[in-house]
């Protein structure tokens, strides 16, 4: 531990000296976490920064926040900063036209475990997927569960974190971009034809995607269930997905 108050060999920084350094810095911020009740001195100028940075801001209980910094002098604030730095949905177009492929894009809706944020990560870059986008809030972000359980994926994938999925979703289809919901009342995926620009939304594990994500999508594909349980863990659906569309492309 540092005198300053931030921490080593991991990737969250608290103490409010550090905290404004690095907001100040450009460097790149996951969140902002803020203790109940805390005000005065430097937190007014550290949040004002945050907000002109679109950085997520939230506020905790001062116990949380203990043991998030692990005995530091938090001061009552601390900051998250992101594994990798995020790109946008533009530079992973970008990324589909220097390849000269059509554009094949996953979209998190709200996916919270980063373990299968992480996994999902990973298989997509073994799919050639150009990039992977989530919302800013209610999911995981690139921290360093993630980057672990992406195996090194992360260096080589670009991942896009926007305000609003179903937004996103029409500037995509603007682009000439089919987007598929993944979802257990939807249609035989193996009879979809993904030999096109697309985009899958894969959607949160208890709840599936969104009900407006479902309705920006061009569609909803399913996979057969013939066991007892009715649905498969986010990141093995996304897998397999992601698999039928290298199939498709490949034929």
């Amino acid at each position: 531990m540092s005198e300053n108050g931030e921490k080593r060999n991991t990737n969250i920084i608290c103490g409010r000296n550090s905290v404004l350094e690095a907001v100040r810095s450009g460097r790149e911020i996951d969140r902002l976490l803020v203790a109940h009740g805390v005000s005065g001195g430097s937190i007014a100028a550290i949040i004002a920064k945050c907000s002109q940075r679109g950085i997520l801001i939230k506020e905790v209980s001062p116990q949380k926040l203990d043991y998030y910094c692990e005995g530091a002098n938090h001061q009552g604030v601390a900051v998250f900063f992101a594994s990798q730095e995020y790109s946008t949905v533009e530079e992973i177009m970008q990324t589909a036209n220097e390849r000269d492929e059509k554009p094949f894009i996953v979209i998190c809706d709200e996916i919270e475990d980063p373990h299968n944020l992480g996994a999902i990560i990973r298989t997509a870059e073994a799919c050639g997927v150009h990039g992977i986008i989530i919302p800013k809030r209610r999911s995981a972000s690139l921290n360093a569960t993630v980057a672990k359980s992406a195996s090194g994926a992360l260096e080589y994938m670009k991942v896009a974190r926007v305000t609003n999925i179903a937004n996103t979703i029409e500037q995509l289809k603007e682009q000439g971009v089919w987007v598929f919901g993944a979802d257990m009342d939807g249609d035989d995926y193996t009879k979809t034809d993904f030999n096109t620009p697309c985009a899958i939304v894969i959607g949160n594990e208890g709840k599936g995607i969104g009900a407006l994500v479902a309705k920006k999508c061009d569609g909803i594909i399913s996979l057969p269930m013939n066991g007892q349980i009715n649905s498969l863990n986010a990141s093995v659906a996304a897998g397999v997905l992601m698999y039928e569309v290298v199939r498709k492309r490949n034929m």
